[in-house]
């Protein structure tokens, strides 16, 4: 590969990138499966472990206070570098105290403690992704979103897998979170040697133009709403592939669990890393949309690999290559999709946009998961890999749709605002917005549950199917008055 493709790695925003991707990854491992771990170690019951795992709702619903980032400037560093600064020593102080209790006897500061980290972890989420999308050019956005990943991807493995195994053989529970402490610092060094972005566009003054405008800037643009689909479906029959890969593999295939953890985590790891550069690469040489598109056919095929090893005879060979490819082509859509998020965003909001575009782009990886059970008991292993290929021609179609619209987003600053249909648009957004809304009550819902506070099933289920359908509703309302209006603004050119 020449090496003018591969110059853009040994820039100086790489190396703040990838030690910025570190910093934003590293946490979320700990507050998830490394504390589970050491909670159960420490016998912690089974009802108490399930409530800790409601702590990684603040990255789904990061977009509620994303706003104050974009209106609030620290009175040092900036408005990006004086947040991911404050962030980040919370954060190594909030890891650091976590060495000093025990789960068997400190289990309430340690919820408390574990709040504040994952709190604190998606708030660095939210400045990083502006900070990044607002100092990369649209030609380095590829780059710098493999990059991140990259790190990302590696803070995981060291604060997930090499975290378990070093307190396990050699310094033991509490010491490894003050090591997790330790590595968090390469990131506050690359926050001060980051440079903070130009302002190129206006600040909001107020918090309610911090809050409405953001929202008033995105869904007044042409095709908004078609966008908002795509984002929600591009990755859904990678969602569908992923949500029982290590069922599939253990119980539908018959591999043993340590198999399986090495190929499926191990090496399932190193090719998203791979993909993801090989991706960044080969979008100096592609349109946005044409690597959208590109990546995005090559997610769908891939997940043919977990159907070829559902109707043949075991063996680890071809778990391992239907592994690598379905991860790699995954690592390559995810480098083009955060690319496409930093391009949808206004850089005068790019905390907010990017916080709210992402946490839409988890709905269908959350909530897809019963789906997929009751699809593969109802009609088998070959059956749902088949259908995980074709639940990605939507998005697909989708991002069709959006052609000159992406085409248009990434050689522009602005974006071509929409004039049709003013009423019905904004009816369908009172649907989303509403819908938002009961999601988070169901959220309050579901930790007055696990508190003792019983609330009738029926009112939580209730809570959660007319969220879904109102979030549903509107956003389907939007991309047919989307699909409408570009009919009728195709009618008038002619």
């Amino acid at each position: 590969m020449p090496n003018h493709y591969l110059h853009i790695f040994t820039r100086r925003n790489s190396a703040l990138l990838l030690l910025l991707g570190f910093a934003s990854g590293l946490p979320l491992a700990l507050t998830s499966g490394t504390l589970q771990a050491w909670m159960a170690v420490e016998n912690v019951d089974i009802k108490t472990i399930g409530f800790f795992s409601l702590v990684g709702q603040a990255y789904v619903f990061k977009f509620l206070w994303s706003p104050l980032m974009d209106r609030y400037t620290p009175p040092f560093l900036g408005r990006r570098r004086g947040w991911l600064l404050i962030t980040q020593l919370l954060l190594i102080v909030g890891i650091a105290m976590m060495g000093f209790l025990q789960p068997s006897r400190d289990l309430t500061l340690l919820a408390a403690l574990a709040v504040l980290i994952a709190f604190c972890s998606a708030s660095q989420d939210i400045v990083f992704d502006a900070w990044k999308t607002d100092v990369l050019s649209a030609a380095e956005r590829g780059n710098g979103a493999a990059i991140s990943v990259l790190g990302y991807r590696l803070a995981m493995l060291v604060s997930g897998g090499l975290a378990l195994w070093l307190a396990d053989r050699y310094l033991g529970w509490q010491a490894i979170w003050w090591l997790m402490a330790l590595m968090m610092v390469p990131g506050v060094i690359a926050t001060l040697l980051a440079k903070e972005p130009a302002l190129t566009s206006e600040v909001p003054r107020s918090l309610e133009q911090a809050v409405v405008a953001p929202l008033r800037d995105f869904f007044n643009r042409n095709n908004a709403w078609l966008i908002l689909s795509l984002i929600v479906l591009y990755k859904l029959g990678d969602a569908f592939a992923a949500s029982l890969t290590t069922i599939f593999l253990i119980r539908g295939v018959g591999f043993d669990a340590g198999d399986v953890g090495l190929v499926n985590k191990t090496l399932g790891l190193i090719a998203t890393i791979v993909g993801a550069l090989v991706g960044g690469v080969l979008m100096q040489r592609l349109s946005l949309f044409r690597a959208l598109m590109l990546f995005g056919i090559l997610q769908a095929v891939s997940n043919l690999g977990y159907w070829i090893l559902s109707v043949t005879d075991k063996h680890l060979y071809s778990m391992a290559a239907a592994v690598t490819v379905e991860n790699l082509c995954g690592g390559m859509g995810t480098a083009a999709f955060v690319a496409l998020l930093m391009t949808l965003c206004n850089r005068s909001f790019s905390a907010t946009q990017f916080a709210l575009l992402s946490a839409l782009s988890a709905v269908g990886r959350v909530y897809v998961g019963p789906v997929a059970g009751w699809f593969v008991d109802g009609w088998g292993w070959p059956t749902f890999y088949a259908f995980s290929v074709v639940a990605a021609l939507p998005g697909l179609l989708l991002l069709a749709g959006c052609r000159s619209t992406l085409e248009y987003a990434q050689k522009h600053p602005d974006f071509p605002p929409r004039t049709a249909f003013p009423n019905a648009y904004r009816w369908a957004l009172r649907s989303l917005v509403l819908g938002s809304l009961l999601l988070i009550l169901w959220l309050i819902v579901l930790a007055l549950n696990a508190s003792d506070l019983t609330v009738p099933d029926v009112i939580v289920s209730g809570l959660l199917k007319t969220a879904v359908s109102l979030m549903l509703a509107g956003i389907a309302a939007g991309t047919l008055l989307d699909f409408l209006a570009g009919r009728k603004l195709s009618e008038s050119a002619d």
